[in-house]
């Protein structure tokens, strides 16, 4: 009897780890989103995960989409932090079926950012970042 409890409980500890080892290593969906980082901090009870708020605008006068993200790696939160209050592009996965708190509070896990060069204001017109000077006029002959 105590064999067969024993292969019993190895199953469902292998079965367990094999699940968790799929939906760490697959993905839903991967792509990037880009605006400003509006909120983002480290917390949690137990497991401490970044989270943040990204505010994303499509035109201006636009009411901006929310876009929230968790981060698990260190390197990649303090990257975003050096960058808050400029426009970035988050690369991010999104994982499903985490079945815990312990992975952060959403399922866009955010693991790289990049600064956006320029503002698109409406197709073929942008805005550079920086508060670059446009370029001069030449002068009249």
């Amino acid at each position: 009897m105590t064999k067969r409890l024993l292969v019993v409980l190895l199953v469902l500890i292998g079965a367990v780890a094999l699940y968790f080892a799929v939906v760490l290593n697959w993905n839903y969906s991967i792509g990037e989103r880009a605006g400003w980082v509006q909120k983002f901090s480290k917390k949690g009870w137990i497991c401490k995960t970044w989270e943040g708020e990204m505010a994303m605008v499509t035109m201006p006068g636009a009411v901006p989409e929310k876009f929230l993200f968790t981060v698990w790696d260190d390197a990649v939160a303090a990257d975003i932090n050096r960058k808050i209050g400029k426009r970035v592009a988050l690369h991010y996965e999104q994982k499903v079926g985490l079945p815990t708190r312990c992975f952060g509070d959403t399922r866009h896990i955010v693991t790289a950012v990049a600064l956006v060069d320029d503002i698109p204001l409406v197709p073929g017109l942008t805005v550079p970042q920086g508060g670059a000077a446009p370029p001069a006029a030449p002068a009249p002959k």
